[in-house]
């Protein structure tokens, strides 16, 4: 399974990583929202975890723009922003999934499930 991290923190970049690879999934990085765009056009991955809050493009954008070009792969808002409108404004640009930071116990288990979907 490839999954792309959009995120422009480089220790949760560094984190997200790791655990991720310890998986045995193949991981991609993308610093900014712009950068992930980029790159899921080529990689097509199974999955993009996107930071919603992020220089050049934000994640919001990037999702959007990923849409509209039409990436029909799922995508995981991965925020800190947990209130309801938050999460209501990740969906209505395109994400299928809302992760909160910090990442909980169980973020293995929900990234699994994610992809057995």
């Amino acid at each position: 399974m490839k999954i792309l991290v959009v995120e422009d923190n480089d220790q949760i970049q560094r984190l997200l990583n790791r655990k991720l690879s310890k998986q045995g999934w193949e991981v991609h990085l993308a610093a900014n929202g712009q950068e992930g765009v980029d790159q899921a056009q080529s990689l097509k991955p199974d999955l993009i975890l996107m930071d919603m809050h992020m220089p050049v493009m934000d994640g919001h954008e990037a999702t959007r723009t990923l849409r509209e070009q039409g990436y029909e792969g799922k995508i995981a808002a991965l925020t800190a922003s947990v209130m309801a409108k938050d999460t209501e404004e990740a969906k209505k640009d395109g994400c299928d999934y809302f992760i909160p930071k910090p990442l909980e116990k169980d973020f293995i288990q929900q990234i699994q499930s994610i992809l057995d979907e």
